[in-house]
């Protein structure tokens, strides 16, 4: 082999290796941050099983609809456990999906195998960030399964269309979010229901949904992570509660 040849050769391996660095520099997950290592303990009344594909949070009574939250593009799941453990302290089983290299994208219809495994429980199913745009996918595709989508920093897409479907739908907002594009967020809402709830949350951002510390591109917040999760909760909680009086009104 002359000695051009090998330059060459040696000049594409290199390149190779710098692409393939980057790559797995560009994957790295966000890290879990210490209130979320806490919440992920058991204990006053909140049982956390942690298996290879699911995250689950429960309380000691139960109320349907069980909750599947798809968490956001490189953050892990444990990252969601302070707002999940606040919905099972108000009685929903909460299951966080753990997502291939945490890229929610790659198994959209993870949701099928908790449907499939308990096929008498209700379930809505909602995300943070792609995890949210995902599970909007998802419920566009089988909207018969799921009861009804929350997004938390998250817009649908044309292929996450849900505007013909009867699915409530719950958008969450921090008034402070860096990362979601609001022109995108606004052309996203013809893909919603128009009976769509909108919610802000004032002094929020992007990360904070979960617990992982700061996101490139977010802004800083005005309140604390403790005070968004627990306006999330309390917003998600009384959004089931009027989805379920109308539902039982609507019986009448």
């Amino acid at each position: 082999m002359s000695r051009i040849r090998r330059s060459w050769l040696s000049l594409l391996i290199l390149l190779v290796l710098v692409a393939l660095c980057a790559a797995i520099w560009s994957l790295r997950p966000y890290p879990s941050d210490p209130a979320a290592a806490s919440a992920m303990r058991g204990g006053n009344g909140i049982t956390v099983m942690d298996t290879a594909t699911w995250i689950v949070f429960e309380g000691g009574e139960r109320y349907e609809p069980s909750l599947i939250f798809y968490p956001g593009a490189r953050v892990k799941a444990e990252c969601y456990a302070p707002l999940a453990r606040l919905l099972a302290g108000k009685g929903h089983r909460v299951f966080i999906a753990r997502m291939p290299f945490n890229l929610p994208l790659l198994d959209v219809e993870k949701a099928n195998q908790l449907i499939e495994q308990f096929p008498e429980e209700s379930f809505i199913i909602g995300g943070h960030s792609l995890g949210g745009a995902m599970a909007a996918r998802f419920a566009s595709e089988y909207p018969d399964r799921v009861e009804g989508v929350f997004l938390l920093g998250a817009y649908p897409d044309r292929r996450s269309d849900l505007s013909e479907s009867e699915l409530p739908v719950l958008s969450l907002l921090g008034s402070r979010d860096g990362v979601v594009d609001r022109e995108r967020f606004e052309q996203g809402k013809k893909y919603l229901p128009p009976d769509t709830v909108y919610m802000s949350i004032e002094g929020g951002n992007h990360a904070q949904f979960g617990s992982y510390g700061r996101q490139k591109g977010d802004n800083s917040p005005l309140i604390s992570p403790e005070e968004q999760w627990q306006q999330t909760a309390a917003a998600l909680e009384q959004w089931l509660l009027n989805e379920m009086f109308q539902t039982a009104y609507d019986g009448f």
